[in-house]
């Protein structure tokens, strides 16, 4: 039990982040100055890019745990 609670919490942390990223990328288009894009530009898009495969990796596996736990109730 304790195992799910704490996989979805790093999920919704991991989606948080996500949605950070995402708002940081639309706020660096609003800045004038050119330098200061950029350092956005390429910060939200780590931001984006390491909670995305966070996600991913979270997401796999409470899928596969799901489905070796289902496989166990099955043939036993």
């Amino acid at each position: 039990m304790f195992w799910w609670v704490r996989q979805v919490t790093l999920t919704l942390v991991g989606c948080f982040f996500l949605a950070f990223g995402i708002q940081l990328l639309i706020s660096a288009y609003r800045l004038k100055d050119p330098f200061w894009f950029v350092m956005t530009f390429f910060a939200s898009n780590l931001i984006i890019l390491i909670s995305a495969a966070l996600l991913v990796g979270f997401i796999v596996r409470m899928v596969s745990s799901r489905k070796s736990s289902d496989n166990n109730i099955k043939e036993g």
